[in-house]
């Protein structure tokens, strides 16, 4: 049977759009099928990744000059920016990355259809556009990469207004000088330390009793101290009753209760409420059912190790899986799905994923924390540099930070890397580095890192473990033989 295409590719994001690119690679005919009329890119340009962390570079920007050059009237932030600038410098880049990507489908000779996909058969989609206009298109391949939607409050409702969710945050008009944020993902935490740094007073409320339980335990620590310092409230256990506005003080208010303990009402006033919740995948009006799709007990796509669901040329990839729902995953998600469609190389993947937190400052870890090493009993010795010892933060001002490293006291061998502070998650990738070669902490003070850098901080950390190893004051010259 001759098809359309060899590969039809449902979702533009990252997982979409590197799956057509490798496809391209692979000389196959391609085609993205995206359901906004205006943009490429899914979340990961339009309202996710990008948007965000391009407010937040702008927050950065403007935090660090204020900490740096302090006003001498002792003004905020927001007294002195406007919203209306950080949006701007939003926007130029939206367009900016926007355009590369359609600059790059085009090179590659990917086609793009805009419009409603819908899997009708095991190798074909059919496509409805704005104006309702149906076409049917075949594939030998089909790839669901559409990605996933923020879920919806249980006892209010977001009116993207005074109460909004991680996408209308993007669009506030104006710097709020009280923000509340219920939830404490990933995201609640970047958010609150953008919004902070523009000096905005910010509460985060969450039913769990404990926030980021992957974090090894002394970067929480300094998390934690982190956002007392920036004078951020933080409320763990607590359940939201109601979410409203009060006109007789024109402003909106929330109300919460403790769950144990002390469980009278509390109320606190604020501009706007941000709901950050769980998020669900978008699989609704796909036509799963028509070719028997199966998805697992979270309403994911089930997938292998090769990212093929129960339909032998259907695959899934990106947020649509679920974990680790991450745009650096789900961009080499959608490469290895193109190369096993089509016979290339998968197998020098690794599933050691780091992780990172775009909050102000960053966090980034990746491997074994010294929890994890413990509840394995593993017998770990860490090392730490704080970033307060590093010329770098010296010279930047940017002195709140730590990076761990967690390794095998037997053979010094690296396990684990964590880090809080500046650069956190390009800096990760030295760790990863020596990681992914079964290496050992002396790599790090065994070849000259640039000085002054951030990643002397690997350097001190090494020598610290070490000490902690040999006892300190002993030479290192047991240490640094290779037989050791």
């Amino acid at each position: 049977m001759k098809f359309d295409y060899d590969v039809i590719i449902i979702g533009s994001g990252p997982a979409g759009f590197s799956c057509a690119m490798q496809s391209s690679k692979f000389n196959k005919k391609v085609l993205i099928v995206e359901a906004n009329a205006d943009h490429l890119g899914g979340a990961w340009i339009n309202s996710g990744t990008v948007p965000s962390k391009s407010l937040r570079e702008a927050a950065k920007s403007i935090y660090n000059f204020h900490s740096q050059f302090a006003d001498e009237n002792g003004r905020k932030p927001y007294e002195k920016f406007r919203m209306e600038d950080l949006l701007q410098y939003k926007k130029s880049i939206l367009e900016n990355k926007n355009q590369k990507v359609k600059n790059d489908l085009i090179k590659n000779e990917v086609e793009t259809y805009r419009g409603w996909g819908k899997i009708i058969g095991k190798n074909e989609v059919e496509v409805t556009n704005q104006l309702n206009e149906s076409n049917i298109f075949t594939a030998k391949k089909i790839l669901i990469a559409t990605g996933s939607s923020p879920e919806e409050p249980k006892n209010f409702e977001i009116d993207h207004s005074n109460i909004l969710n991680y996408e209308s945050i993007l669009n506030v008009t104006h710097i709020p000088r009280r923000l509340i944020i219920i939830g404490a993902g990933i995201i609640s935490f970047e958010y609150a330390t953008i919004f902070a740094a523009l000096g905005t007073r910010v509460t985060i409320l969450t039913d769990s009793n404990d926030v980021l339980p992957f974090l090894d335990h002394e970067i929480k620590d300094e998390l934690l101290t982190l956002l007392k310092k920036k004078n951020i409230q933080l409320y763990t256990g607590v359940g939201v009753e109601y979410v409203g506005v009060n006109k007789l003080r024109t402003c909106t208010e929330v109300g919460f209760k403790a769950q144990s303990g002390d469980t009278r009402l509390q109320v606190i006033e604020t501009e706007h409420v941000l709901y950050v919740g769980g998020k669900k995948p978008n699989l609704k009006n796909l036509g799963l059912d028509s070719v028997g799709i199966e998805l697992d007990e979270d309403g994911y796509l089930n997938v292998d190790d090769g990212f093929r669901t129960n339909v032998d040329n259907i695959y899934g990839a990106g947020d649509v899986i679920g974990f680790p729902s991450l745009a650096s995953a789900s961009f080499v998600q959608g490469q290895l799905a193109a190369s096993n469609m089509f016979g290339g190389t998968t197998e020098n993947y690794t599933n050691s994923i780091p992780y990172g937190i775009y909050s102000i400052p960053e966090i980034s870890g990746i491997g074994l924390t010294e929890q994890d090493a413990k509840k394995q009993n593993i017998d770990v010795t860490v090392g730490r540099a704080y970033y307060k010892n590093i010329t770098q933060a010296d010279i930047g001002h940017l002195e709140d930070g730590l990076l761990k490293l967690v390794f095998r006291t037997d053979n010094l061998k690296l396990l684990g890397v964590h880090i809080i502070g500046d650069t956190a998650p390009d800096l990760i990738h030295l760790g990863q580095s020596v990681m992914a070669y079964d290496g050992d902490i002396r790599y790090f003070f065994q070849h000259v890192l640039n000085y002054p850098s951030f990643s002397e901080a690997y350097r001190i950390a090494a020598f610290n473990g070490v000490n902690r190893v040999h006892k300190a004051g002993v030479k290192y010259k047991k240490i640094l033989k290779n037989d050791n």
